[in-house]
């Protein structure tokens, strides 16, 4: 189903969660996937351009994050969370600029690791998913053999790559608090 607005809305996110329950019965997981990037010097960044980065990547996590454990603590059975993150966080890479956003992705991993402590007890368990780069739309005009040299493994992920790892934190019962990369090892430094 699709549901429209701006995820960086809390009318929005209600809405999301409310449909969900409506159609499915219940709402047992949670793929946090709305985000946007971009690319350019720290200085350059404007008040306009953090204020989206911050109302997408942060407030649409934390609005649909509160309705849907909300919804998961009525149903006393215990969820899932995961959000989706960049491995350009715990490792970034000198000549791409993503300062801001970065700010942004990091504060997923944190909240990330603090509600996977919250609601341990109630089952709820919260992991993100850093890719690294993935051949997707936001890359159509980038050459794939640069695109390769900023993983060690020089390969790009797909979409199917991302969406495995999203399953597998998922379905896995007893990992909570876990930030996945899926970045074919530019997690791991200077290559």
């Amino acid at each position: 189903m699709l549901v429209d607005g701006d995820i960086g809305e809390a009318a929005t996110a209600q809405k999301v969660v409310d449909a969900a329950v409506q159609t499915f019965g219940r709402l047992d997981a949670v793929v946090n996937n709305a985000g946007i990037f971009s690319a350019k010097p720290f200085t350059e960044y404007s008040a306009a351009d953090f204020r989206a980065l911050v109302s997408t990547n942060l407030e649409g996590y934390i609005f649909i994050t509160q309705f849907a454990v909300k919804q998961m603590l009525a149903q006393k059975s215990g969820g899932s969370v995961t959000a989706i993150t960049s491995s350009l966080v715990e490792n970034p890479i000198g000549g791409l600029p993503v300062s801001l956003p970065m700010i942004t992705k990091g504060g997923l991993e944190a909240i990330t690791r603090s509600l996977a402590s919250e609601y341990s007890k109630e089952h709820i368990r919260f992991s993100a998913v850093a890719p690294g780069v993935v051949d997707t739309p936001l890359h159509k005009n980038n050459p794939k053999d640069f695109l390769r040299t900023l993983s060690p493994m020089g390969t790009i992920s797909t979409s199917e790559d991302i969406a495995s790892a999203v399953v597998y934190l998922t379905e896995s019962r007893h990992i909570t608090g876990e930030v996945l990369h899926v970045d074919g090892g530019a997690h791991n430094g200077k290559w």
